[in-house]
């Protein structure tokens, strides 16, 4: 029973972090560029963040919990996974690692931006963020495709 509770959380959050990446690179990204002026638009990004970004911190703390439970679960050492999980499990960390740039850094300083209503700076960060996020989006997407058909590699 634990290990399908940790296998549902797992790809949970997952969808929550890909998915809203998708969503926000994809949809909202162009909406906003499109039709809002940079302080409203750089205002609103910082918003979303601010909403989204908690969401990122939960699915990562239960993805590497679920995910080291279901390895250890089900071949009980490291060594012992097919290469598919630890391939999931490098760019898993990769995407973390990149996520914690942008949320030490860009983030913090587009927030000192809005804040002091310097937009041309803000305009900056949010391109920083715009271009990570795109990656992380990609490795997201590569990881999911992994999941979803790596055990049936030869």
């Amino acid at each position: 029973m634990s290990l399908s509770i940790a296998i549902a959380l797992h790809i949970l959050s997952a969808v929550v972090w890909v998915g809203g990446m998708f969503f926000a690179y994809m949809a909202l990204r162009p909406v906003a560029a499109s039709q809002l002026e940079p302080p409203v638009r750089l205002s609103l990004w910082a918003g979303v963040f601010g909403k989204f970004f908690p969401w990122v911190w939960l699915s990562i703390l239960v993805l590497i919990g679920s995910g080291y439970m279901m390895i250890f679960k089900l071949y009980q050492t490291m060594n012992a996974s097919p290469l598919y999980i630890l391939i999931m499990m490098i760019l898993g960390f990769i995407m973390m690692l990149i996520f914690l740039h942008v949320f030490f850094g860009p983030y913090r300083r587009l927030k000192q931006a809005v804040a002091a209503e310097d937009w041309p700076m803000g305009g900056s960060k949010l391109a920083q963020i715009r271009m990570l996020t795109g990656i992380n989006t990609l490795i997201g997407l590569a990881v999911v495709a992994i999941a979803a058909g790596g055990r049936y590699l030869v």
